[in-house]
């Protein structure tokens, strides 16, 4: 089936290989012949040899990519986003021919990626005057060698002619002697013609390699110039559009809208411009609307939603393989537009005002000021924590000096100084996705799938309440690292977080308590584009109510941090999230819009809207509110109006999650909440390779920023060593022929998700007991 094997370029170490393999194509003509190449660190395949020059049917890079083996013959390369091969091959040999030799241009990939970072750091940091002075002294110097064996060429080259000359005369001198005078000047002349070759060898380096590195530093200089100008022009534009409208408002004009592209209202980077407008309530009137225009007064935002393909479409579709950039749900999927008006049904009059404060009395239980939900805590049983750290120190530091190095590039791969961070890592980030769970044990009551999954929306939607003002980045967690964080005391959960893989980063999560269970694996992409750095989350959430068999599923949406440059940083949320259900759930879905920043919108800044829908796409819950401060949901009562713009009269709303005060003083400890202020205090008998023992995180919140910046190289420096050493061990075996096992993470274990073709680290259920017998052998030395 395959010649694979007979292909692999071994001899010369290279790891290269081609032949005939299985792929997963479609649902409909399951796994197709293919023609795969593995060359230069990236896997292409092909429908047949022929079309090596011309068609090629999909690639995917192996330097970030995660190759998982399935069975004795299937194999599945992910690059943790929308690239995606299930492979077959013939047999288990040939299988694992083709692993190793992945792995194998996988850790060659990274290790040619990290020298051209490093050169790049190098060439980027030097000094040019004092670059330029050194390089035109040595090729000043090497010149003047090649003048040197140039005036002795023309010497002894001058004197050969004369002994030449001589030879031919008819002297008495001997031949003999004549003819030995002339292999001298031969001789001479070829040892100055050598070293003149080997002088202008010297030169013709020196100069290449001289002209390669200024070449890179002025393309590097060039485009940084492009960026600021670019930078520049646009903070112009928004000046002066800003001035405009702030004239406008002067003279009690309107302010023309921003929904076109390019204007200054799109100040921060989103696919698509969406512009919302809440529902007006019966004797409620929210500031800046006018009672004359209909459409405010009842409400409309736009909806996008994702609707799989037929059967019928997706045999079709099935006839023309295309490229396999996206996944194979993705290529079912499309995406319907609907223009949604909303409409508050009049209140029952109770003696009271309808103002806002209404919300509060529709809560599902008594308010406390811990939560809206009224957690019955004992505090005999909960255990003393502290609730604040130590203050951040005054450390100034040029951000642009660094960052402007940094423009284009995935910042979870570029070392920073720890200036940037705050003294928690991203596995205890990840912890704090669960300060509102009380959301999720309310929900695990609900009876109805459409009320329950509106609030695990509003859970959804609290994760991000503390990334306001966080702007502090996280350490990035050493391959191995874990956290745990035990709160059945208090917050009646308990979670265990690994960093599962380095190359690309991936951290699994496992959240439990007695009414549900949650888990999510995080990965991401992260680019500096000069005035703010975008995050794209990889990975899905998922949450399980094992009362009910009720599952559900989602991904986060993109976070954006603005005035990196210039004035006070912010971050944003925006995008869309769906959240499915799946076993008892099957059918319902949720999806929310997180509406992006604008300056000149007259909607609530953060907000957030969304619906809920059944199983026959029927909308019966809607939701609003902002990311930063809280949800409402309502029932739809009604619906009325065309598919593509319907009308839905809702209920009363009511309070679905509010967030918590900030602690005192908050903002003199990188403004954390009490949660995160707990998160990094020592305890005893956690792992050996918990966030909380690692050295540099700990010595930066303790205010030794110095020490922690060398004990953060240190730390690097010995995972690079320990990759390199497996990257070693993997070309010995690859050269032997003989299998490499690859990482395998401590306390969790990869397995296909249910009712997908992807592929999740789930936990092993070990880790509680080890910490209970104190037994923690097999944990990495990674501090």
């Amino acid at each position: 089936m395959t010649d694979a094997a007979g292909n692999t370029l071994a001899d010369k170490g290279l790891p290269e290989m081609k032949g005939w393999l299985l792929k997963w194509t479609n649902y409909i003509k399951g796994y197709q012949r293919r023609w795969f190449v593995l060359s230069n660190g990236v896997l292409s395949y092909y429908r047949n040899q022929s079309e090596i020059n011309h068609t090629c049917r999909g690639t995917i890079s192996l330097h970030g990519a995660l190759i998982h083996t399935v069975d004795s013959c299937t194999f599945v390369i992910s690059n943790g986003g929308t690239q995606t091969f299930h492979i077959k091959a013939g047999t288990e040999v040939e299988r694992q021919s083709w692993v190793t030799a992945l792995e194998l241009a996988k850790a060659k990939a990274i290790r040619a990626i990290e020298c051209e970072e490093e050169e790049e750091t190098e060439t980027a940091h030097v000094v040019p005057s004092q670059e330029i002075s050194s390089v035109v002294r040595d090729l000043t110097d090497r010149l003047e060698n090649m003048r040197t064996c140039y005036d002795l060429i023309t010497k002894h080259g001058a004197a050969l002619q004369r002994a030449l000359n001589d030879l031919e005369t008819n002297e008495e001198e001997s031949l003999a002697s004549r003819t030995k005078i002339v292999n001298e000047r031969a001789t001479l002349f070829r040892i100055t013609s050598n070293a003149m070759i080997n002088a202008s060898n010297d030169y013709l380096h020196t100069a290449e390699a001289q002209g390669h590195k200024w070449s890179k530093m002025l393309h590097h200089e060039r485009e940084q110039r492009q960026r600021l100008e670019e930078i520049i022009e646009q903070m112009a534009k928004q000046q002066s559009q800003m001035e405009q409208a702030a004239v406008l408002v002067r003279q009690n004009k309107p302010v023309p809208s921003s929904s076109g592209a390019g204007t200054a209202g799109s100040l921060v980077t989103s696919d698509e411009e969406m512009e919302f407008f809440d529902a007006e309530e019966h004797g409620y009137s929210g500031s800046g609307r006018s009672p004359e225009s209909p459409d405010r007064e009842r409400g409309t935002f736009i909806l996008k939603m994702n609707k799989r393909r037929s059967s019928s479409e997706d045999q079709v579709e099935g006839h023309l393989e295309g490229s396999s950039s996206e996944s194979d749900e993705q290529k079912r999927t499309v995406q319907t537009v609907q223009q949604v008006c909303l409409v508050s049904a009049p209140r029952v009059a109770s003696g009271g005002q309808g103002d806002d404060d209404d919300v509060d009395k529709a809560l599902p239980a008594k308010q406390s000021t811990d939560s809206i939900y009224g957690r019955n805590w004992n505090p005999d049983l909960i255990k003393k924590r502290r609730e604040r750290v130590p203050d951040k120190p005054n450390h100034p530091i040029s951000l642009w000096g660094i960052m402007k190095n940094c423009i284009g590039k995935d910042l979870s791969k570029i070392p920073m100084p720890i200036n940037f961070n705050e003294p928690l890592s991203m596995l205890q980030r990840l912890v704090e996705d669960y300060e509102y769970t009380e959301i999720l044990d309310y929900a695990a009551t609900c009876q109805d799938e459409c009320e329950q999954l509106a609030y695990i929306a509003a859970f959804t939607v609290s994760a991000y309440a503390t990334t306001t003002n966080r702007t502090g980045k996280p350490f990035n967690p050493l391959l191995g690292e874990t956290y745990e964080c035990d709160r059945m005391d208090d917050y009646g959960w308990r979670c265990l977080a690994e960093q599962v893989s380095h190359h690309p980063p991936v951290a699994a999560l496992h959240c439990e308590s007695k009414n549900w269970t949650c888990w999510q694996e995080f990965s991401m992409t992260s680019k500096f584009r000069g005035k703010y750095v975008q995050i794209n989350p990889l990975g899905g959430v998922y949450v399980q109510f094992p009362n009910s068999g009720r599952r559900y599923a989602w991904r986060k949406v993109t976070t954006t941090v603005n005035n990196i440059i210039v004035g006070k940083l912010w971050v944003d949320q925006h995008g869309e999230m769906e959240i499915r259900g799946s076993q008892a759930a099957e059918g319902h879905k949720c999806v929310l819009n997180f509406i992006p920043y604008s300056y000149f919108s007259r909607d609530v800044q953060r907000s957030v809207k969304g619906v809920v829908m059944n199983k026959d796409n029927e909308v019966k819950w809607v939701l609003r509110g902002t990311w930063d401060m809280k949800i409402e949901i309502a029932p739809v009562l009604s619906t009325s109006g065309s598919a593509s713009s319907p009308t839905y009269t809702t209920g009363e709303f009511k309070l679905a999650w509010r967030r918590r005060p900030a602690p005192p003083d908050s903002d003199k400890f990188y403004n954390f909440t009490t949660l995160a202020c707990q998160l990094n205090e020592e305890e005893e008998g956690v792992a050996p390779t918990d966030s909380r023992l690692r050295p540099d995180q700990r010595l930066m919140e303790q205010g030794n920023w110095d020490e922690s910046n060398k004990e953060k190289l240190r730390l690097e420096d010995k995972q690079r060593t320990e990759r390199r050493r497996r990257e070693n061990e993997a070309e010995e075996a690859a050269a032997e022929g003989r299998p490499y096992p690859a990482y395998e993470p401590m306390w969790f274990k990869r397995e296909k998700e249910e009712g997908s073709e992807e592929y999740v680290h789930v936990f092993k259920n070990t880790y509680w007991e080890a910490k209970a017998a104190q037994n923690f052998e097999g944990c990495p030395d990674i501090y």
